[in-house]
């Protein structure tokens, strides 16, 4: 489902699930660009149209580049915070693998143990250990309870994983199963 901005931009109306951290971080950004990449990149404008002729003005083509990348970057931005459902991980159990959750999975093959935290896309920092509910493992670990086995299917063959611990990101417990809308 797409919708068409004022400028004539597709803008993909996907939900965006986000933790509070998440969507935090969004806006954070949001907020840097609004208010001080924009009135830089805007000064940059006006001092290269002082040089003069602006058809062979390298400055004023570079800063009107970073200024297009800037304006659709803030509006990617407003879609996605527009777009998103923010998950209150004390609101689910640890009895299953949730967006949310941090689980602790062993590798049957190799014997070692890894711990990530499951986000949605948006959040995804495999370095960090934050892996997307849509990646291969992810969707894999997705409801499985603690003590299960999940297969993987992986560019090298299918791998299994064990899990050995589920708790919510923030270490609480609760029973409900809900996400909040964000407003």
């Amino acid at each position: 489902m797409f919708a068409t901005g004022s400028l004539g931009l597709s803008l993909n109306d996907k939900e965006i699930i986000l933790t509070a951290e998440g969507l935090q971080k969004l806006q954070e950004e949001l907020d840097e660009l609004k208010t001080v990449h924009r009135k830089e990149v805007n000064d940059r404008i006006r001092q290269a149209k002082e040089y003069g002729d602006l058809s062979e003005n390298a400055e004023y083509e570079d800063a009107k580049q970073e200024q297009a990348f800037i304006e659709g970057r803030i509006l990617k931005l407003e879609g996605m915070i527009r777009n998103s459902r923010i998950i209150d991980e004390s609101e689910y159990s640890t009895d299953e693998v949730h967006i949310g959750a941090t689980v602790k999975v062993k590798d049957l093959k190799n014997n070692e143990s890894y711990e990530f935290h499951i986000v949605g896309s948006a959040e995804a920092d495999p370095t960090a250990k934050r892996i997307s509910n849509e990646s291969p493992l992810g969707r894999a670990l997705l409801g499985h309870k603690k003590g299960e086995t999940v297969d993987v299917s992986t560019p090298r063959g299918v791998v299994k994983y064990k899990i050995d611990g589920i708790k919510n990101g923030n270490g609480a417990t609760a029973t409900k199963k809900t996400a909040k809308k964000a407003s």
